[in-house]
């Protein structure tokens, strides 16, 4: 029974050298010296402030792209004992003792070191020699710029090992298909796809390129099996489940914990609440939320309230006025109706507060028991401190002639009646008998007597002058103009009016609102309305100094200036291996034009290069020159700042194509012994020539060592580089 003891237990395993050896000089590239230099490097500015948020559990939003990639950086912080407490505020600051560069930086360079390993591997799957797979994990290898984006708090490098990681995966599950369908093998690799490409997608918004890419190919691969008789109807349904699965509801799964655990970090309030709505600020720790929390949820007759325009821009700002009056004439001679003026305010003030009061009714506290305020109905809106009512009337508005003015109405005893009604208009009610609730609900108001609609003016700095206190313009619009949503407002803080007399209103506006009743957002609706804030807010592009055009990338025109010591000639350069770039077009040329040769003679019944070759190089296109034409030419449709940083996922494919294409002209075009000679031997000093430009520019790479003037200069080669030279 104990037999299998008189014999030693022995466990064999295959181990790819050249794979240990690529990973190794992978990590080495990407990991030495990496705190160095111990100061903020270009857009480490940028992401170091998420860093310090997410260690402090503080809302933010970050417009540039979904939140995984900077809960990445911060993993790095936390593991380091980060804190948070550092100023990210300059370019070139040196970080203070307790800011752990060598962790934050720590999983952009493991991504950029593994990207190596995964080149090779990716022309391994794609039926390519073992010679050309070593070619491909070098030259990404030795390319400068993916080690300078790999080695400092960036994105770029995890995102390109995440894209990376899902055509590897994919290619791997396809090879398996053939024979092992269904195994864990195949299950492994499938699923590993669709990770890798919600985690691509959830880094930054460039991977949905790839993403999409590979979603097309499995497409067109399920459609060939579809052809194939050896499949029934019930294996085919089931490879259709597996692949949805694993490449949509997987990702989409994902995609949602990313905001998920990102939401459930930061709880506390920040500076960039106020471009969210009430509802999603009084979700969080601290600000609205100590205000807010526990109000009364149901408007009333009697309600007091503040109200918030739900667009928020150019800024947030509360419906509000005060007791000075429009001016009887403007500065370009048109007169107005020298009312009260109302205004949007972009600060809470006790003017802000207005008293939701019944036309049919004269008491402006709410009764016992409330009545509340329902979709359709007809209300006065007073305001608190003056006890004037909200009015528009037939008079144009003073930056918007084409709209009514809004004001609060002064009896002059002339011939301009008050025009005081306005009915509640609930915009995602769910019934016509809805109840209008704080924060919940959006609403807008439309005047009885002209049709016209409440809203803040969205003319680009539609400020006040002097005479309104550069306070934002409030004007009444036209129905028939359409919706916008400086037409839609919330009530923002509420609470029930319980003084009649004038004065002890007054004291009761002023002091804080009381709690009753707490509102919590589900956390779809917090999802549903920070992408959308993601996805629409984007900031002013400017020019900046180092931004690019698209066309600037491919002959690699451009650069960008990093880090610059303080003192030496040592500096920092996102500048490529430019015999690469150089060698990657060339390669692209080359495969287009040989693809469309080979693809004319077959139509005629020419096969110039036998089945087995085909296939595989038909594959390479789709996977290298699919991979760098989707991460490339959508920025031709952008209008955003670019800089040279985005090409680099593009780069990558194209990089991958130089051993192919070499593979291919050695194997099929050179067909006698001297002409395969000379091509290795060309080869080698191509090579050579990659390894010297690499070393030629590593000091500009990583820093160090400073160079002279004079080297600095001879580094120059091209007149459009920046190279920054101090003056003597």
């Amino acid at each position: 029974m104990l037999g299998f003891l008189k014999k030693p237990v022995v466990v064999t395993a295959e181990i790819n050298m050249n794979l240990m050896a690529l990973t190794v000089m992978g990590l080495i590239s990407r990991l030495w010296g990496l705190s160095y230099p111990r100061a903020v490097v270009f857009d480490e500015v940028y992401y170091g402030q998420f860093v310090s948020l997410y260690m402090k559990r503080i809302f933010f939003v970050d417009d540039s792209g979904p939140p995984f990639g900077n809960m990445l950086l911060a993993l790095g912080g936390y593991l380091g004992g980060f804190d948070g407490n550092f100023l990210w505020n300059r370019i070139g600051a040196e970080y203070s003792i307790n800011v752990p560069v060598w962790s934050l930086r720590l999983l952009p360079a493991l991504a950029g070191a593994l990207c190596v390993p995964l080149a090779y591997q990716i022309l391994i799957e794609l039926q390519f020699s073992h010679c050309a797979a070593l070619g491909a994990a070098l030259l990404i290898l030795l390319e400068n710029s993916l080690i300078t984006q790999s080695r400092f708090m960036l994105l770029e490098s995890i995102l390109i090992f995440f894209i990376l990681l899902a055509v590897l995966s994919y290619l791997k599950f396809y090879n398996l298909q053939r024979h092992s369908s269904f195994s864990g093998s195949w299950w492994f690799w499938l699923l590993l796809t669709g990770v890798a490409c919600s985690c691509a997608v959830g880094v930054k918004y460039m991977g949905l390129f790839t993403y999409m890419l590979l979603l097309a190919i499995a497409g067109l691969h399920f459609w060939h099996m579809i052809g194939d008789q050896n499949f029934s109807n019930v294996s085919l349904m089931c490879h259709f489940l597996a692949r949805a699965l694993a490449l949509v509801i997987i990702p989409m799964a994902m995609y949602l914990s990313f905001f998920y655990v990102h939401l459930t970090l930061l709880y506390r309030s920040g500076p960039h609440d106020q471009i969210m709505t009430s509802a999603f600020q009084a979700s969080l720790e601290g600000g609205l939320a100590r205000i807010t929390q526990g109000q009364p949820l149901e408007v009333a007759y009697g309600s007091q309230i503040t109200l918030r325009n739900v667009l928020g821009k150019p800024m947030q700002c509360w419906l509000h006025s005060h007791t000075n009056t429009y001016p009887i004439r403007y500065e370009n001679g048109r007169g107005s109706s020298h009312q009260q003026q109302v205004t949007c305010y972009p600060f809470k003030d006790v003017n802000n507060w207005w008293i939701v009061k019944d036309p049919g009714m004269q008491q402006l506290v709410v009764s016992n028991p409330p009545r509340p305020v329902r979709h359709g109905h007809i209300v006065q809106l007073v305001h608190g401190i003056t006890t004037r009512y909200l009015n528009t009337h037939d008079v144009a508005a003073p930056l918007s002639p084409h709209s009514q003015e809004v004001s609060c109405y002064i009896d002059y005893n002339i011939s301009m009646p008050a025009q005081n009604l306005w009915r509640v208009e609930i915009l995602n009610r769910e019934s016509d008998t809805d109840v209008w609730k704080t924060i919940l609900s959006e609403v807008r108001f439309v005047h009885v007597n002209t049709s016209a609609v409440l809203k803040a003016s969205a003319l680009s700095g539609a400020s006040l002058p002097e005479w309104g206190y550069r306070q934002l313009e409030v004007v009444g619009e036209k129905l028939s103009k359409g919706y916008h949503q400086s037409m839609v407002w919330n009530v923002e803080e509420h609470r029930y009016g319980k003084s009649q007399e004038q004065k002890e209103r007054e004291v009761e506006l002023h002091s804080p609102t009381q709690m009753d009743i707490s509102k919590n957002l589900s956390f779809m609706a917090k999802f549903t309305e920070l992408q959308w804030k993601i996805l629409t807010l984007k900031n002013e592009d400017t020019e900046h100094k180092y931004s690019s055009s698209a066309l600037d990338w491919i002959t690699m025109d451009t650069n960008i200036a990093y880090w610059l010591h303080p003192t030496s000639g040592a500096q920092i350069h996102l500048l490529g291996n430019i015999v690469t770039w150089a060698s990657a077009n060339v390669a692209a040329l080359v495969y287009t034009c040989l693809s469309l040769w080979y693809l004319v003679r077959r139509r005629r019944k020419i096969y110039d290069i036998p089945e087995g070759a085909w296939q595989p190089w038909v594959s390479a296109g789709g996977i290298c020159v699919g991979g760098w034409a989707v991460n490339y030419l959508p920025f031709f449709l952008m209008e955003k700042t670019l800089f040279l940083y985005h090409y680099l996922p593009a780069l990558t494919f194209q990089i991958l194509l130089i051993p192919i294409v070499l593979q291919h002209l050695s194997d099929h075009l050179c067909r006698s012994l001297l002409l395969k000679s000379m091509f290795s031997a060309l080869l080698v000093a191509w090579f050579s020539s990659v390894y010297l430009v690499y070393s030629t520019f590593s000091p500009v790479t990583y820093g160090e060592p400073a160079l002279s003037v004079t080297e600095l200069k001879d580094l120059r080669w091209k007149d459009s580089w920046n190279i920054l030279i101090r003056k003597q």
